[in-house]
């Protein structure tokens, strides 16, 4: 889809489909033998067909981002060229020279590149199936790397088929319900909660380019209305975003009463971004109980847990209760955080487990969230003590074979709950604070924000004596034309806001040209990414505000 105003797209056929990638799957079966692993560089419209193409080879489809055009980017493709071991790299013609360009800079000359969507493919009629089963490795989807370094998910045949069929009974998705959606299709989300469950269910798939999402975030909304999709997924900061950038004037004459299926995931899911979106675009048709909140993540084949539509569950907890990972409900005029319930997980086994002890928790209380069940992945390509540590976990009663999510949550009345990744929980004087929340709480109450920001801990002052430990950090891109009295207010503003709602005094306070937050390719934070670049002085601010050793915090 180009332009959903113009009803401007590519249609492809289940047909043209299936006859494409038997073409595709002859070439590579001439060349490559069955389990190679194919790197897969190309446009969202592009990149099914070699996709199933690798499928019908019986060889392993590993997607990836186009290289792109920052020296970050081009490092994460060619991180998962070498950590697959790729035979060849796939991509279209559109696309062949940056990719050739990004090869030779990257000193991969030697990788055989292909084209897709060449001329010059072989009859479809030479095809034969290859032997496969549920067991067999369909594909390597590498992780956002978000907290650390990307790792390759090992996804059998049989995780693909479970987790669509997973999906659609749990959210009792009907027969014939169209998806559609800007999620990369590289990124598991984008893969395996929108393409494939369409493909596997006999429906259709509507695809736009994430960067148009981000240029135009309305298109969107209209591709929503103009093809009549049912199912389209974003993550958290997707539906903010809208709430944000989308004008009345585009709302006008936009009906999405037939969205039924507004899903919420790929990070932690804020019951104000929710409320926001409702009421924003009600005037559009847009009804509460569209609203869903999902959880799951790539070793879990994406899907873990979720709920068909109905009004949004959203429990108060006591926010000091939530510093001790305590889940205790309090009355909504009692003031607290606001948490929504992420559905319930069939098919799983799901414990809370204390991730330092490993015991289980009893309940009420919050830790990490341990998964068993089909939809989980065979573990991380070429890492046995990583798969060792994640996938094969073991309780402290001895009840084995968990995947340790390194989620935080709990559940409650049999719905799930996520409160935040491990890796990003800050520790103050014996509290846990989590970042999205203060993220979250500072562009509800501060309008001169832009849409991405990152809150962190790090050393302030490393080398003073005096201000040995991790403080926090405020990292948050700003609207362009402010000058420097606005941006100085805003950062005391900011301090005050987290101070007063958060009970902690941030150390530094840096305001930020938009685009300066690092980000994956499917759009998640990368907080560790930040905190480097942080502590190595290499941000560039507009505004900074940095509170000197020994004044109070």
């Amino acid at each position: 889809m180009r332009d959903p105003e113009r009803r401007d797209a590519v249609h492809l056929t289940h047909a043209e489909l299936d006859t494409r990638a038997r073409q595709l799957a002859v070439r590579l079966r001439r060349r490559f033998p069955a389990g190679s692993r194919i790197l897969l560089l190309c446009q969202p419209a592009e990149f099914i067909v070699p996709f199933v193409g690798c499928l019908y080879a019986g060889t392993v489809a590993v997607p990836a981002p186009l290289p792109g055009r920052f020296p970050h980017e081009r490092r994460r493709v060619s991180a998962i060229a070498a950590d697959s071991r790729a035979s060849a790299v796939l991509t279209d013609t559109a696309n062949l020279p940056a990719v050739r360009d990004w090869a030779h800079q990257e000193d991969l000359d030697e990788l055989p590149l292909l084209v897709a969507d060449a001329a010059d493919l072989p009859a479809p009629d030479g095809w034969k199936p290859p032997a496969a089963d549920r067991g067999t490795l369909a594909l390597l989807q590498y992780t956002s790397g978000s907290t650390g370094t990307p790792k390759g998910v090992m996804i059998s045949q049989g995780n693909l088929l479970t987790n669509a069929a997973t999906l659609c009974s749990t959210l009792e998705v009907p027969e014939g319900a169209r998806f559609g959606g800007w999620a990369p299709q590289f990124h598991d989300m984008g893969l395996m909660a929108q393409t494939l469950p369409a493909l596997f269910h006999g429906s259709t798939c509507v695809l736009m380019d994430p960067t148009a999402f981000l240029k135009r975030p309305h298109h969107w909304l209209r591709m929503i209305d103009t093809y009549d999709v049912v199912w389209s997924a974003a993550p958290n900061f997707g539906y903010d975003y809208c709430c944000r950038k989308v004008t009345d004037e585009q709302i006008q004459g936009l009906d999405l009463s037939r969205w039924r299926y507004a899903v919420n995931g790929s990070e932690p899911v804020q019951a104000g971004t929710t409320t926001e979106f409702a009421k924003r675009f009600a005037a559009a048709g847009f009804r509460p109980e569209a609203a869903s909140p999902c959880y799951g993540l790539a070793e879990s084949t994406v899907f873990v847990s979720g709920a068909p539509p109905r009004e949004p569950v959203v429990t108060t907890i006591d926010g000091d209760a939530l510093a001790r990972r305590e889940f205790r409900p309090v009355p909504t005029a009692a003031g607290g955080r606001d948490l929504p319930s992420n559905g319930t997980a069939h098919g799983f086994d799901v414990a809370v487990v204390d991730p330092e002890t490993r015991r289980r928790l009893p309940a009420g209380r919050i830790g990490e969230l341990w998964l068993r069940g089909p939809n989980v992945a065979q573990g991380y390509w070429g890492d046995e003590d990583a798969t060792d540590v994640t996938f094969r976990a073991t309780t402290a009663d001895g009840d084995t074979g968990y995947l340790r999510t390194g989620d935080l949550g709990t559940v409650h009345d049999g719905e799930l709950y996520v409160t935040g990744r491990i890796k990003d929980v800050m520790i103050f004087r014996g509290r846990n604070l989590y970042p999205q929340d203060i993220e979250h709480e500072l562009r509800t109450s501060h309008p001169e924000l832009a849409n991405v920001g990152a809150v962190f801990t790090a050393p302030v002052h490393p080398s003073d004596p005096r201000d040995p430990e991790a403080a926090l950090v405020v990292t948050h891109e700003v609207r362009a034309g402010l000058g420097e009295p606005r941006l100085a207010a805003l950062a005391t503003a900011l301090r005050q806001t987290v101070a007063r709602d958060f009970g902690v005094v941030p150390a530094a306070v840096l305001l930020l040209r938009r685009g300066a937050v690092r980000r994956t390719t499917s759009g998640k934070i990368e907080r560790s990414a930040m905190r480097d670049l942080f502590t190595t002085g290499r941000l560039d601010s507009e505004y900074a505000a940095v509170i000197t050793p020994g004044e109070p915090r």
